[in-house]
């Protein structure tokens, strides 16, 4: 009888010897057996606020049906989803993964996020699911999303976050900053469902993939959403005051924060202004990063928006950039968006 015998060698190139060759696919073993562990743990405790989000709806004088997922992010009821999920809806039904069916009824929406908050119409007091501050994201952390692809209730998939400070076009033509790139597999039907971290908090509200490509998924980041929330129950909608500039995150260099005695890791840096806007009148131009407004240090792109409030329209803020190394302040009156 033949024998296989397999050699296993370390990084440098050294033979290790059996009993050592045994020791390491234990630890591999281990290793695997806790990464399922944790997205068991993830799961179980998620599943039960995720929710089949089942609409129908008109359009162009035509009747359909259509679904998507939504998580619960309140015991009383409110739940996070996407705007094209509900669009033209005129009534809504939620699905549990234990079989309950509820109604809901629309509190707001914001289709320059694609994000829309529903409430249930229930008065059971419900699990849900924590919001995560998703400025403290990195690449390479794992990402589970839990939702309804196809319709097939419960569905999980995992990977890691590829990229943070993404920009996506929304339905509406305006781009949503701040978006969460995944590898972890979304479909037709995950939309509105929750991106999750390893602890269980929803770091991102699933949106969009790329057709024909394979591990280019989307998230709106729980900052934005948040930030969407707190308008639509403050006002009904989101008012937002802009300065007429296209950024992006950046990461600022060590030896800048020290210079500057910085703290944040990361600020926006502008790619365009647009001709006779707010930041063009007052004199900022592409390149420039900007590191705080109002007082206000501004870390990424989401930071804006929570800066330009309802108050802060037509009201005069400091904007602080750098510009060929230099700090530099301007005075800027955002306008109310249309």
């Amino acid at each position: 009888m033949e024998h296989t015998i397999f050699r296993v060698f370390d990084d440098s190139g050294v033979e290790r010897q059996p009993a050592q060759a045994e020791s390491v696919a234990r630890d591999d073993t281990a290793l695997m057996d806790a990464y399922s562990n944790a997205v068991v743990d993830v799961v179980d405790a998620v599943s039960p606020a995720v929710v089949h989000v089942q609409v129908k709806s008109t359009r162009g004088g035509r009747s359909g049906q259509g679904s998507g997922s939504g998580v619960i992010v309140s015991p009383d009821g409110l739940i996070l989803t996407n705007n094209h999920v509900i669009d033209g809806a005129q009534s809504i039904t939620l699905a549990q993964g234990d079989g309950q069916h509820f109604g809901a009824r629309l509190v707001g929406r914001d289709p320059d996020t694609d994000i829309a908050v529903l409430r249930a119409e229930t008065t059971e007091r419900l699990k849900f699911a924590k919001l995560a501050d998703s400025k403290k994201l990195r690449p390479g952390q794992i990402a589970i999303a839990i939702g309804n692809p196809l319709g097939f209730q419960s569905t999980v998939t995992a990977g890691i976050i590829s990229a943070v400070g993404r920009s996506l076009r929304a339905e509406n033509g305006r781009l949503i900053d701040d978006v969460i790139q995944t590898d972890a597999a979304l479909n037709p039907g995950n939309s509105g469902g929750p991106l999750v971290n390893s602890s269980g908090h929803v770091i991102g509200i699933n949106t969009a993939t790329i057709m024909g490509a394979q591990g280019l998924c989307f998230a709106v980041a729980s900052n934005t959403a948040e930030y969407v929330l707190t308008q639509i129950l403050s006002h009904g909608r989101v008012r937002r005051g802009v300065m007429g500039i296209v950024a992006e995150h950046v990461v600022l260099p060590q030896r800048i924060r020290h210079a500057l005695h910085l703290t944040q890791a990361g600020a926006i840096g502008i790619r365009s202004v647009q001709a006779n806007g707010p930041a063009d009148a007052a004199g900022l131009k592409a390149g420039d990063i900007m590191i705080a407004l109002d007082g206000v240090a501004i870390a990424g792109v989401d930071d804006v928006s929570r800066v330009l409030d309802a108050k802060h329209i037509n009201q005069k803020v400091i904007a602080t950039v750098l510009r060929s190394g230099e700090k530099l302040e301007y005075a800027i009156v955002p306008e109310e968006r249309g």
